[in-house]
């Protein structure tokens, strides 16, 4: 009789006494979606990005890429199920693609900070990309060697618990972002310079950049608690889960900025724009030095 790993280098249907390495076939109408809405967002933001010539906002398209390889092996193994190589590009390519748009995030965050004055942060714009943009590479890497453990080993768990420290120490280092985030705000607030955002284009930015952080959170926490249960546990073997808390989440977290492009909203940098706000919050703070 056929097992899994007599047929997983092939393309064999879907058997009802053989076990996929999903715990189910996946949908391949879901795959098909997804494959067309990040491939729209991707092409979508290489236009922006090129006319506006942010550069740095191409991390967007890199995500997309990665999330639409990602679900193309999944649609790919709506029809060969039992195919390893379509599997673990799935696995690999969806744990990376978040990466990509926090990294974007996390310049966003810099801009503003460099274009409102340091007294807004507790860290300066660099420090945002080298810390978090570090951490989220130290949690990959911790990440692959867990799941190259699993793969390789008959007992997967000590490659399992690998890959849930790698995605906890993701979460942590995300956490600390949101935490440095929330001060900026706070302290834009008690320096006035929330009156500045909220009346132009960089209320939509902010608003976007709130909105993808809180999905990419909640899309950490699930992936966490779904890793933490096992391989066979009730979240990673039920699709639906996965497509509401990782797929749809991750549309709308890149999506946004199609809507809310930074390169549109965001001010030009330098020392010039930095006084400008100042003495705009100035005169908002203060009417008779309207």
């Amino acid at each position: 009789m056929s097992t899994q790993d007599d047929i997983g280098i092939g393309c064999a249907a879907y058997r009802a006494d053989i076990t996929t390495s999903y715990g189910y076939v996946p949908s391949k109408g879901a795959g098909i979606a997804f494959c067309v809405l990040f491939g729209v967002s991707m092409v979508a933001h290489i236009v922006q990005f090129s006319l506006k010539r942010t550069w740095w906002a191409s991390v967007f398209a890199v995500g997309c890429a990665t999330e639409l390889l990602g679900w193309a092996a999944r649609t790919w193994s709506s029809d060969c199920p039992y195919n390893s190589t379509a599997f673990l590009m799935q696995i690999s390519t969806l744990i990376i693609a978040p990466t990509f748009f926090t990294a974007g995030i996390y310049v966003i965050l810099g801009r503003l900070i460099q274009h409102f004055g340091r007294e807004s942060s507790i860290l300066s714009p660099k420090l945002y990309l080298w810390i978090f943009c570090t951490c989220d590479v130290i949690s990959l890497v911790i990440q692959a060697a867990g799941g190259g453990l699993a793969s390789a080993e008959t007992d997967s768990t000590p490659g399992t618990h690998t890959m849930v420290a790698g995605i906890v120490f993701q979460l942590a280092s995300l956490t600390a972002f949101v935490l440095c985030a929330v001060d900026f705000l706070r302290r834009a607030t008690r320096l006035g310079l929330l009156k500045l955002m909220a009346r132009g284009p960089l209320a939509m930015l902010l608003g976007a950049m709130v909105l993808s952080t809180v999905v990419i959170y909640i899309r950490s926490v699930y992936r966490t608690v779904e890793l933490a249960q096992g391989w066979h546990g009730y979240l990673i073997t039920h699709e639906s889960y996965f497509v509401g808390l990782d797929g749809v989440l991750m549309v709308i977290a890149v999506g946004v900025f199609n809507i809310c492009h930074p390169g549109w909203l965001l001010p030009a940098g330098g020392d010039g724009q930095r006084h400008g706000a100042s003495v705009e919050v100035k005169m908002l703070n203060d009417p008779e030095a309207r």
